[in-house]
């Protein structure tokens, strides 16, 4: 198969064996991984909150504008980090139902970002009180795909 071809050349690679081989590098990419996404689900998190509520006082384009940044910012840590703990044993983990499992996830949690930005948010500013059930539902989808993603990540060990 093509993709166990490609998978095979990328083990090969020098900084694949490197992140196998020296006791601390893969352990440093995987904490470095983890910052990131806690910085990703943890910007998230409080917007998805704030839809569903809380903290009403802080208006919701504002709080995007701030949270925004730092979402996006910290996909520069999470994207090359998760490339390098996936070329440090790709045939493994793209064997791994967990990790495909995780890898869709994170798609249909951008999908639904992508929809809710190309739609409830687009009127944020006139929410009065509570928001639209679509924006409130898009936020319980995050939440609960970036939960399922941290679980994913942390089940991908044991099977």
């Amino acid at each position: 198969m093509p993709w166990q071809d490609a998978a095979r050349f990328a083990a090969s690679l020098p900084l694949a064996q490197a992140l196998r081989e020296h006791a601390w590098l893969y352990p440093i990419v995987e904490t470095l991984h983890i910052v990131g996404f806690a910085v990703l689900v943890g910007a998230v998190a409080m917007f998805d909150l704030r839809v569903l509520g809380f903290g009403r006082q802080l208006p919701v384009k504002a709080l995007a504008r701030h949270l925004l940044p730092w979402s996006a910012g910290s996909m520069l840590l999470v994207v090359p980090t998760g490339l390098l703990l996936l070329v440090a044993d790709p045939l493994a983990l793209l064997a791994n139902r967990v990790f495909l499992l995780k890898l869709g996830l994170i798609l249909l949690a951008g999908v639904n970002a992508l929809a809710f930005h190309a739609g409830p948010y687009g009127q944020a500013d006139a929410w009065t009180g509570r928001a639209p059930p679509r924006a409130l539902l898009h936020a319980l989808l995050s939440l609960g795909l970036w939960i399922a993603v941290i679980a994913c990540g942390r089940l991908i060990a044991y099977f």
